[in-house]
């Protein structure tokens, strides 16, 4: 779960075109923090999930939804993988 959730953080990060340096400052937080969060190193408390989307500029409701779909979308890559299943074979079967 703390690596969804930094993926998740880090690619709204990059959209929004916020430095890490610049979020670290809007947060409050050092820039290790971030960076903790941001390679899946450590999970953020509710608490801090709401101050680091207030840094990124999103509603936590945005950033929950966007969360959700990468979990769910990880769960899928993880059952494939465990089918021995190529995503490439997904795609061209159904042409």
């Amino acid at each position: 779960m703390k690596q969804i959730i930094g993926k998740t953080v880090k690619a709204i990060r990059i959209k929004q075109g916020i430095s890490p340096e610049d979020w670290a400052h809007e947060c409050d937080v050092d820039r290790s923090f971030i960076s903790m969060i941001e390679v899946g190193r450590n999970e953020p408390s509710v608490t801090k999930i709401f101050d680091l989307c207030r840094g990124l500029r999103i509603k936590p409701s945005e950033f929950s939804s966007l969360w959700r779909w990468n979990m769910s979308e990880c769960k899928m890559a993880n059952i494939l993988k465990n089918m021995n299943w190529e995503p490439s074979l997904i795609l061209f079967s159904s042409i």
